[in-house]
């Protein structure tokens, strides 16, 4: 008989289980109460309870673990000095749409040779999420395979659904069942529908095909997720930052019955993909919450320890340390002065936004 399966498909290689990971590379309680702790101060926030906003903060991609944890000991410091007005939760992005090809980033291809060692990348990644929380930072990601979230969802405390995917059912299946808040982007054109459409949908329940703790196909049924929000990230070609657009996505949410929380991202549309203008998003965002504004809840910039990007050389020895080799990124010295000039300008008022 004529063979029908698989003729596009290369190999079948085993992936450990999400159990085997976890046993290799085991949850502490250290990290255990950092998560716990990290997803209760945001959904205090979200609820308005804890009248702080929320940082999410980091590189664009993780690809070197030890420059990584440079970066994180500094933003653990910097978190310790503005925590009574700014909860910092570190950016900590494994995997990356690509728009055509390119690195799909550090669990596909951890050697950055096209080697494509996932089982590495997954249990570094695990390692190197629990290295950050061993250090008392929440941390923050992107959820793009459906998988991957059993293999690291217990060291997560905030999870983003990219522009691409907010509007895919897969995805708003899997946030309802995440166990942390999820901020949904707005589409690559800008538009509002698929990002607030994605938020109903996540708040509900679902079944859906999927993986358990012992790696076996499942049917995974959900409560859904009651703490899914808004991230505006520009698109169509001009930022939506603004006090006007701000206004738009809550009468957005309004109508959809959904509470008014919102989350700028300074960085992507909102920049216009030019790294150096991200202080400029923030500092916008943080003039509109002193004059009254009570929907921004917390914002997104992409930093590192140095400006810039880089291209992936041939000969990895090349790499410029603590460089991005996605997106452009702030320096750590201007992460810094963006981060305590937003705490100063917000430290007397932000008490007035809680209830």
């Amino acid at each position: 008989m004529q063979n029908l399966e698989n003729l596009n498909i290369l190999s079948f290689d085993d992936m450990p289980s999400p159990e085997s990971i976890h046993q290799r590379v085991p949850l502490t309680e250290r990290a255990a109460q950092v998560v716990a702790q990290g997803r209760q101060d945001l959904k205090r926030i979200l609820d308005r309870q804890d009248p702080r906003l929320f940082v999410v903060v980091g590189p664009c991609s993780i690809h070197d673990p030890e420059a990584g944890l440079e970066y994180a000991a500094r933003l653990k410091r910097l978190a310790e000095e503005v925590g009574d007005t700014l909860l910092l939760v570190m950016r900590v992005y494994f995997e990356k749409p690509r728009t055509s090809t390119g690195w799909k980033g550090f669990i596909n291809d951890p050697r950055m040779d096209d080697s494509f060692h996932i089982e590495e990348g997954m249990e570094r990644g695990r390692r190197f999420l629990l290295d950050v929380a061993e250090l008392g930072l929440p941390a923050a990601t992107e959820a793009l395979d459906p998988i991957s979230p059993q293999y690291l969802g217990d060291l997560i405390a905030w999870t983003a659904i990219g522009a691409r995917t907010s509007e895919s059912q897969t995805h708003r299946e899997m946030s309802s069942g995440l166990s942390t808040p999820v901020g949904f982007k707005n589409g690559t054109d800008g538009s509002l529908d698929a990002a607030v459409n994605a938020i109903l949908s996540a708040a509900s329940p679902h079944s859906f095909l999927g993986i358990n703790g012992q790696g076996r196909s499942s049917v995974i049924r959900t409560r859904g997720n009651a703490y899914g929000h808004l991230v505006l990230r520009g698109g169509g070609g001009r930022p939506n930052y603004d006090s006007v657009s701000v206004a738009i996505a809550e009468t957005a949410l309004k109508k959809a019955g959904l509470a008014q929380s919102i989350v700028v991202d300074c960085s992507h549309g909102n920049s216009y993909k030019k790294y150096e203008l991200q202080p400029l998003v923030l500092t916008d965002c943080v003039h509109q919450v002193r004059e009254g504004n009570r929907s921004i809840v917390g914002v997104m910039i992409e930093s590192h320890l140095q400006a810039g990007n880089q291209p992936i050389p041939a000969d990895l020895s090349q790499l410029k340390y603590g460089c991005s080799v996605t997106d452009g990124c702030v320096d750590w010295a201007t992460t810094e002065d963006m981060i305590r000039k937003a705490a100063d300008t917000l430290r007397d008022v932000l008490p007035k936004r809680v209830g």
